[in-house]
């Protein structure tokens, strides 16, 4: 029982922190969110989260900034620097090489994602019991633009952008005025790496141009279907999915369709903080 409440507690702070990551972060605010002693409160985190709070805090200021680098071109090396709370852009470059074995102007240019993830690969606090609410649309066939990833989902990202480049190049499917899917084909923790396909899409209106980048016209058939919100990062979307089959499948005498969950992405990691993040997820059903 102790043990589940220091796991609810330390959910509680990391939860805290990735909605201020712009603010100043210290023990008695860190210890207080907690309900413990600023006695304990380090070692406690240190347990149940795998690493300082120290640590996780400049780790989520730093994932935040390889999005940026990632996904917004427009912004300077400098700007991120200083919005991830670090006092000059050197000591930003030594801490984000020393995270990721790649200076910031070298990851803008070609990004590591395989490196990138093993950084993300800790405990994390468990959630408890997965609770959600559950809606059956009516969905209309969604004529898609799309770009497929074959292989680890630790190098998605590396489509992603390319599909990102796409659509402000061509601006056949705008990010703005679109739709935004996303597409496994399976579960990419079961599946053999090289088994997996992930699209990502966007909805268009009319015929798109050849492109040097592959994306492909298609659609996601129309139908009904069950649609629950995820909120927060997309590192966690399994824990609906997997709610939506197990706790809500089983009790709602519904039956799959043949195509796959999918996700609608309502808005997007470099535009709003990590926390923030809206994602519908849809389980298309067979008609009543």
């Amino acid at each position: 029982m102790a043990s589940n409440r220091h796991q609810v507690r330390m959910l509680m702070v990391c939860d805290y922190i990735q909605q201020h990551l712009d603010e100043t972060l210290n023990l008695e605010q860190l210890s207080q969110v907690a309900a413990l002693s600023k006695y304990h409160f380090h070692r406690v985190f240190s347990a149940v989260v795998g690493m300082s709070s120290t640590k996780y805090i400049q780790l989520a200021r730093l994932k935040r900034a390889s999005y940026r680098l990632a996904f917004e071109d427009q912004l300077s090396i400098t700007d991120i620097a200083f919005e991830a709370s670090f006092e000059s852009v050197e000591a930003f470059s030594r801490a984000f090489k020393r995270t990721f074995a790649q200076s910031p102007s070298q990851f803008r240019q070609q990004a590591n994602w395989t490196n990138w993830h093993r950084m993300f690969e800790f405990t994390s606090p468990s959630r408890g019991p997965f609770m959600i609410d559950v809606d059956i649309i009516d969905l209309p066939t969604q004529r898609i633009a799309y770009l497929s990833h074959y292989g680890a989902i630790d190098k998605v990202l590396e489509t992603v952008g390319q599909f990102i480049t796409w659509r402000k190049q061509s601006g056949e499917s705008p990010i703005a005025s679109s739709r935004t899917f996303g597409i496994p084909y399976g579960d990419p923790y079961v599946l053999p790496a090289n088994q997996f396909r992930f699209d990502v899409a966007g909805s268009i209106t009319q015929a798109i141009s050849d492109n040097r980048f592959g994306v492909q016209v298609g659609e996601i058939p129309g139908g009904r279907c069950a649609v629950a919100v995820h909120k927060g990062s997309h590192d966690n979307i399994s824990d609906t999915i997997y709610a939506l089959y197990r706790d809500w499948l089983p009790n709602s005498d519904q039956e799959l369709r043949d195509y796959p969950c999918f996700f609608e992405y309502l808005n997007f990691i470099h535009e709003v903080d990590e926390c923030d993040l809206v994602t519908k997820v849809y389980l298309p059903l067979k008609d009543a």
